[in-house]
């Protein structure tokens, strides 16, 4: 049992304690009480937000705001756990509110039924963490751009069918992370067993701290690939990074996502801009297959665990300033079951 500590504001109740015993054993005291301290802004309300909210919540953040201004229709209902039967024509973050509520009674949970394009500069300025779902190209860059100068951390994700993908920026981040002692050889003892045991079974762990910088959404969606240089940095590159940049164009043009009722239409205004974006980047076409649209609709569930895993796992470590966080694209590619951490941005 982990005591507690009424030492500051920010001590841990035994009541707390007893909650997030686990967790507290696994990235410590001080961790949990960051953790405990931040208050988290999540926009959009469909499966992967459902995940990242799920996953916040039962971590131990101080307060959670869910913002979505959507109504649950028919053919999203079945997208999120959180949303209960019979709530067809509700809000979506409203109807979230009382299953995400009751997971985790000690957590602040609030719904916000208003667009996230219409909140003032200052409304994000208020939270610790902002995490965008759901949203268009142009509404992250400007969240981004808001989070970045006012020092909040700054992540987005989305799934598009068997595609997933999360962004983080933290700006100067610092954490520190868990590293084992050099053990040293007693005198006389340089090589044998015991030597070997005394170099692979370390008996002390020590903190060390470490500081890494992040750049914006705008500048990591904004790398340039002409060039000899660029040219060897993109056969290194995951196609995912590409498909995201088509997911994105077709998300501002539509303002929608690609959906099965329309798929014949959705599949040839895809294929078009595979085109239209690769070429204006640079790129041959050929980097996306001439099925990818196959892959690009709905949410598939099992996909929105997955990234939604990996998503609030990042918020939490950034929030707690444990351990290293993922520097700055995560994707997830379901139709081969593979997770692929990207740095992209500017040269540094």
């Amino acid at each position: 049992m982990v005591e507690k500590d009424e030492s500051s504001p920010g001590g841990i109740s035994e009541e707390e304690a007893a909650q997030y015993d686990r967790q507290i054993r696994l990235w410590g005291l001080e961790a949990q009480k960051r953790l405990r301290a931040s208050r988290v802004l999540l926009v959009g309300l469909r499966g992967l937000g459902a995940e990242v909210a799920k996953n916040l919540i039962l971590a131990g953040v101080r307060g959670l705001t869910l913002l979505d201004h959507q109504q649950v229709r028919g053919h999203t209902w079945g997208h999120t756990f959180l949303i209960p039967a019979g709530s067809l024509g509700r809000n979506r973050a409203e109807a979230s509110l009382e299953r995400a509520q009751s997971l985790n009674p000690m957590v602040e949970v609030k719904a916000d039924a208003e667009s996230v394009d219409s909140k003032p500069h200052e409304f994000f300025t208020q939270f610790d963490a902002v995490c965008l779902t759901c949203c268009s190209r142009e509404s992250m860059v400007r969240i981004n751009q808001i989070c970045h100068k006012n020092g909040v951390k700054f992540f987005t994700g989305d799934v598009f069918g068997y595609h997933g993908y999360m962004f983080a920026d933290l700006g100067e981040h610092e954490f520190v992370e868990e590293k084992p002692k050099v053990a040293k050889v007693s005198a006389g003892v340089e090589d044998g067993p015991e030597a070997k045991r005394a170099r692979l079974e370390p008996a002390e762990t020590t903190m060390v701290k470490k500081r890494l910088q992040f750049c914006p959404l705008r500048e990591a969606l904004a790398v340039q690939w002409r060039g000899e240089e660029a040219a060897a940095a993109l056969r290194k590159t995951a196609p995912d990074y590409f498909l995201l940049q088509v997911l994105l164009r077709f998300r501002s043009d539509t303002g929608r996502d690609p959906c099965p009722r329309s798929a014949t239409e959705d599949s040839q205004r895809l294929l078009r801009l595979r085109r239209e974006v690769l070429e204006a980047m640079g790129v041959g076409t050929q980097l996306l297959p001439d099925t990818f649209h196959s892959f690009c609709f709905s949410e598939m569930a099992p996909v929105c665990a997955v990234v939604g895993g990996v998503l609030g796992q990042e918020v939490v470590k950034a929030l707690s300033q444990r351990d290293p966080p993922h520097n700055n694209f995560f994707f997830f590619d379901g139709v081969r079951g593979q997770g692929m951490v990207e740095c992209l941005g500017p040269p540094k």
